[in-house]
């Protein structure tokens, strides 16, 4: 038992609020297994009660990316899609989707993500769901990568001391100081992020977080209606990180030339309800909310990686390119890849 994180705990419950080298010292102790679980929990739940500051959540994040197996991508920025999770609204996974349409269009992305721990469909799951290959090492990783501009990263992989944390979070069962850290420790060092956060709050501690530790550009949305998405039923809040800077603004959909769609059109029970969205979004065949909602976040990811000059721009580009089957062709491609073992561990 860690008397250090005893101590800090104490400090917690008493309603103090930790310095950024006392939060990393907190979560070092997490990670190297010298909290019990008990400590663990109480931890994670007098967090979720209080909320976690700015500068407790840069200490974490810090931790974690010291913690870290790293993947060293060379000679290239990537971006990735992460993110938070836990927002409620069973949607399908629209990130997974993003990540395929725009690597697709010549993006790099390197895709952080893990199985369900608090939504109908994890990544990893629907990733599995479309018949894709999980890279279960780096070497795979970086070949998947290489052969297709995109990767999928799997946490547990590359978090392995996020091992002590894993039987507390799921006993809880509710969304924890992880699922804001996630998006916030990519193991290749994205420099571009479009992350998706279930609360206006969260997302503008983690812009401000982000601009901390040195993000070269990143967009952070949340949907009013509470999605962890940019949103195709209402206005949605951006802060976008950039140049040392965090700025908010808001917009809506009409302002990039998408009609307002349906909430329930993009819900789903499972990963394979999920899965059989996406192919169907990228084959011409599903509802207009599901395919707008992926142009409107695919026109956000453009955006973040200057390949577009704005949002109208990006969502443009990326309703040409699923139009003309790029999602599609990069979907199929990647799927010869586990059908023919390329990249398995």
């Amino acid at each position: 038992m860690s008397q250090l994180f005893q101590d800090g705990l104490k400090r917690l419950i008493d309603g103090e609020t930790l310095s950024r080298d006392a939060s990393r010292a907190m979560m070092d102790d997490i990670m190297r297994g010298e909290a019990t679980p008990n400590q663990i929990s109480s931890f994670l739940t007098v967090l979720r009660f209080r909320g976690e500051t700015a500068e407790e959540l840069t200490g974490f994040a810090e931790s974690l990316r010291q913690h870290c197996d790293r993947l060293i991508v060379e000679n290239r920025d990537v971006l990735d899609t992460c993110g938070t999770g836990g927002d409620g609204s069973s949607t399908f996974n629209i990130s997974t989707a993003v990540a395929l349409l725009t690597s697709g269009m010549g993006v790099n992305v390197a895709k952080h993500g893990n199985r369900a721990v608090s939504s109908k469909s994890g990544s990893a799951d629907v990733i599995e769901a479309l018949g894709l290959t999980i890279p279960y090492d780096k070497e795979a990783a970086l070949a998947q990568l290489e052969a297709y501009g995109m990767c999928f990263l799997y946490a547990p992989i590359y978090h392995a001391s996020m091992k002590h944390a894993t039987l507390p979070r799921k006993e809880l069962g509710f969304r924890t100081i992880f699922n804001l850290l996630g998006p916030l420790v990519n193991p290749a060092g994205s420099r571009f992020q479009l992350l998706g956060v279930y609360s206006e709050r969260a997302a503008e501690k983690m812009a401000h977080v982000l601009n901390q530790l040195g993000t070269k550009k990143a967009l952070l949305v949340t949907g009013h209606d509470g999605m962890d998405e940019a949103s195709i039923t209402g206005p949605t809040t951006i802060f976008e990180v950039a140049c040392g800077t965090v700025q908010k603004y808001t917009i809506e959909p009409e302002d990039v030339g998408l009609p307002r769609g349906r909430l329930k059109d993009l819900q789903v029970k499972n990963a394979r309800e999920s899965a059989a969205l996406i192919e169907a979004t990228f084959s011409g065949k599903a509802n207009s909310s599901a395919e707008n909602i992926v142009c409107l976040n695919t026109g956000c990811a453009l955006y973040t990686v200057g390949k577009a000059k704005d949002l109208q721009s990006g969502v443009e580009m990326a309703k040409e390119a699923l139009a003309s089957g790029v999602g599609l062709r990069q979907l199929q491609r990647m799927r010869v890849q586990r059908n023919e073992g390329l990249a398995d561990a």
